[in-house]
């Protein structure tokens, strides 16, 4: 589908993807002070920090002696080697010869058994509610590479949709639209 012919019909797939997209990111349940402080000390215990600078590494890759190793896992079995490499020859999840790089399963998927697909966690009527719903309130991103979304690239346009969601909702979108 060509975005330019049809800006309408593009503009809806980018909403129902990222609103898919935000339902999934979305149900997780949030982290208290507690477990996020938590969290934090045994990063800094075991040095899975990032280092001051530009290195990208680890205060453990950097400083190994001052941390606690990992405990190791224990190595696999004979048996429990011979059985994996026998469901991925079965499920063709092994590299095809040659050097194409490909499994089995990608070069001849009639061979192996089809990978069965889960059904989307929403229904048809869900989606299109949210999607209303962000229309409505202005929750949909801007054309353009700006990363804002409509009602903080224009507030005054979605006053009513802020007024609808109650006080505290309104608060932070009026204090992101008002920062440089």
């Amino acid at each position: 589908m060509n975005a330019h012919r049809h800006p309408l019909a593009s503009l809806l797939l980018t909403a129902i993807a990222s609103l898919a997209v935000h339902s999934h990111a979305c149900a997780q349940a949030p982290l208290t002070r507690a477990d996020v402080l938590a969290q934090y000390e045994e990063a800094a215990r075991t040095g899975d920090l990032l280092a001051p600078g530009d290195s990208g590494r680890k205060l453990n890759e950097i400083f190994p002696d001052r941390y606690p190793k990992a405990a190791a896992t224990p190595p696999a079995t004979r048996a429990q080697v011979v059985a994996d490499l026998q469901a991925a020859t079965r499920s063709g999840d092994v590299m095809a010869p040659g050097d194409s790089g490909m499994t089995m399963k990608e070069r001849t998927p009639g061979r192996y058994p089809a990978v069965a697909i889960t059904a989307a966690g929403l229904t048809r009527d869900q989606v299109r509610a949210e999607l209303r719903e962000a229309i409505r309130t202005g929750d949909i991103a801007v054309a353009g590479d700006s990363g804002l979304k409509m009602n903080e690239a224009t507030p005054w346009r979605y006053a009513n949709a802020r007024a609808d969601a109650g006080p505290q909702r309104a608060a932070t979108v009026v204090a992101r639209s008002s920062t440089p």
